[in-house]
């Protein structure tokens, strides 16, 4: 078969069949007798390993040594190749992110387009003091989104407080991203998100948060009850309870259900809540101490009658703490 069937058969053009032929990858078996290259089936076959092997990113010098060493093991190069696409595949996805993020900031010339890449490498820089004057000069130039990126992966506290003012300021276009933070593998991760999301305004991340009250890791559970709390949100006053329980930052999540509690309502699903808790026979005497104390802020029938119940608990610290808080409730000068 002559250069240009096999070219228009194999969909190799015959120039490139030259230069495979200038290489040693593929030699024509015989010649016409007008000395015209012909290629065999052998030779066409050949030609296919190697647009194949081509297909896999091998360079035509490791395509040869393939093909010719009888002692070549595949293995060691379909790993290389396996690393080097993954580094060209993190890399494309690192330029189409900034370029997104790029276009997302709307630079009306190419000076604007040079700041923000100058503030998107700030954020990225290994001195602390250059990321935290980008984070504090970049809200209104950068999209939240990158400013969120940085945020889940800040470990010093200035610039991750620097990163979530930037975020207050630019709204919620993070929020979706620093949800699928919540799901991080990395606890710091996930503490990272929750903190963001709770300084983050906007009804997004609202929800965002109010997902959070039932997420596995209790520490990100907390932070969101303690800030929906502080937002009058009743839904925090379970999670907040069990902080109480179990002796997790119980102060604060006692000060949460007070604010709470200044809705009549509310102040009747705490006392009923922290009544319940102390009803069970898996509470131990430290926590059922700490609940009693909880009732000091809240207002209400429902909690002045749960304190006069455990006045006479026959755990005395209970019932000693009960009748303290009944005593300054009649007399709030005491």
């Amino acid at each position: 078969m002559l250069i240009g069937e096999v070219a228009r058969r194999s969909g190799v053009s015959a120039r490139m069949l030259r230069h495979y032929e200038s290489l040693g990858l593929v030699r024509p078996s015989g010649r016409t007798g007008s000395g015209y290259r012909e290629y065999s089936g052998e030779d066409i076959r050949r030609i296919f390993h190697i647009e194949s092997l081509r297909s896999l990113g091998l360079s035509l010098r490791e395509i040869g040594r393939a093909l010719d060493d009888p002692g070549f093991t595949p293995s060691a190069l379909v790993g290389d190749l396996v690393h080097r696409t993954r580094e060209r595949i993190a890399a494309e996805t690192e330029l189409l992110t900034r370029l997104r993020r790029i276009d997302a900031a709307g630079p009306s010339g190419w000076e604007d387009v040079l700041q923000v890449v100058a503030l998107l490498q700030a954020l990225q820089s290994a001195s602390p003091a250059a990321r935290q004057r980008a984070a504090l000069s970049s809200a209104d130039e950068v999209p939240a989104e990158a400013l969120a990126e940085a945020a889940l992966g800040e470990t010093d506290p200035n610039v991750a407080g620097a990163l979530r003012w930037a975020l207050a300021r630019a709204g919620d276009g993070g929020a979706a991203l620093l949800a699928r933070g919540l799901a991080s593998p990395v606890a710091a991760v996930r503490e990272r998100a929750v903190r963001c999301l709770v300084e983050l305004p906007g009804a997004e991340a609202e929800a965002h948060l109010r997902d959070a009250l039932t997420h596995a890791d209790p520490v990100v559970r907390g932070c969101t009850a303690l800030a929906l709390g502080a937002r009058g949100a009743s839904e925090a006053v379970p999670t907040l309870l069990d902080m109480v329980v179990e002796g997790r930052n119980d102060t604060d999540a006692a000060d949460a259900l007070s604010v709470l509690a200044a809705d009549p309502a509310t102040a009747d699903q705490v006392a009923e809540g922290i009544v319940e808790r102390l009803a069970r026979t898996t509470t131990a005497a430290p926590a059922r101490g700490r609940l009693t104390q909880a009732l000091a802020d809240i207002p209400g029938a429902r909690a002045s009658a749960a304190l006069v119940e455990l006045s006479a608990d026959e755990d005395r610290a209970v019932a000693l703490t009960a009748a303290y808080l009944l005593q300054r409730r009649e007399d709030p000068t005491r």
